[in-house]
């Protein structure tokens, strides 16, 4: 793992689902300290769902001065329901991180859980599957030493 310290980090959580993402967050930051990013570099915010994730991270990237981040984490649950809203939030947000990806200069990740059920998003929030939080931080630190080596 490349050395963090020094790095800024953004993190977009969803507050829909909150027993899931709020276990996302933890850890997601737990991870961002334990490889060297001091507490006062770590900026969260919370958005209302998952399909404002794409907007709140656009604006979070767009920070500037002290406040700039080397990356924005993205974390929300989205679980498949009995109408297409899912097909909908899942395909959009996807596609709206893709665009800030392509079109931005920081890099932004994805840590949507897009499952068919609560319980395999518990799996992965910190249950029997880990916590997908840990590896967006993880992937964010690999993206933002990836940049700085380039």
């Amino acid at each position: 793992m490349p050395d963090a310290s020094g790095m800024r980090f953004g993190i977009v959580v969803s507050e829909w689902n909150l027993p899931i993402t709020s276990k996302l967050l933890e850890g997601a930051i737990q991870t961002l300290l334990k490889n060297g990013v001091s507490e006062e570099n770590i900026l969260q915010r919370w958005v209302p769902g998952s399909f404002e994730l794409v907007y709140g991270a656009q604006m979070v990237g767009k920070l500037t001065g002290m406040d700039a981040v080397d990356a924005v984490i993205v974390l929300g649950c989205v679980i498949r329901g009995d109408t297409p809203h899912f097909e909908y939030v899942c395909s959009g947000v996807t596609q709206g991180i893709s665009l800030l990806n392509a079109t931005q200069k920081i890099p932004y990740i994805f840590g949507l859980l897009t499952n068919d059920t609560m319980e395999q998003s518990i799996d992965r929030a910190g249950g029997r599957l880990g916590n997908k939080g840990d590896e967006a931080a993880v992937t964010a630190i690999k993206m933002v030493a990836f940049k700085q080596g380039l």
